[in-house]
């Protein structure tokens, strides 16, 4: 079953970005007692995720913040490594964008917003989305339509903060 609005984000283990490694973060430590801006992209290094989307986040970091949003994350079926070396590539500082790895895709499963990215060699992926997270608590959700790059935005996103 797809996550709604009002649901709990399920506790899972995400793979995080660190100057020092990858780093073991639950779903408590980055949603508990936080306003968290989550937007997953199918794959780091994609062309879509890259040109627009993770860029679109990092353009609106201070919107964000000013309109009370205490972490931008984004969360990808790639591990740590990737998306390390993917915010590196596009001069992204680690505390700026908390980039998440979901290499085995349970998050991804757990919310129920996966893609069969068979056809392009990619395996199981997750969909594109954004959502708003108060204290775990689902506030906004927007999963785009496959092939689609509008309700994932970050400008989206933050027209319904």
């Amino acid at each position: 079953m797809t996550i709604q609005i009002g649901d709990r984000l399920p506790a899972t283990t995400f793979s995080h970005a660190t100057a020092d490694g990858p780093r073991p973060v639950t779903t408590d430590d980055v949603f508990k007692g936080k306003t968290v801006a989550l937007f997953a992209v199918p794959g780091a290094f994609t062309p879509t995720c890259s040109a627009r989307h993770l860029p679109g986040f990092v353009d609106h970091l201070t919107t964000f913040a000013d309109k009370g949003v205490d972490t931008v994350a984004c969360v990808s079926v790639n591990d740590a490594f990737v998306m390390k070396a993917w915010a590196e590539s596009q001069s992204i500082g680690l505390d700026e964008i908390m980039m998440l790895g979901d290499g085995n895709g349970d998050f991804a499963r757990a919310i129920g917003l996966t893609m069969d990215a068979k056809g392009f060699g990619m395996g199981e992926r997750s969909q594109r989305y954004a959502m708003l997270v108060k204290d775990g608590v689902v506030t906004q959700l927007n999963v785009e339509q496959p092939g689609e790059f509008k309700v994932s935005t970050a400008e989206h996103l933050i027209a319904q903060l």
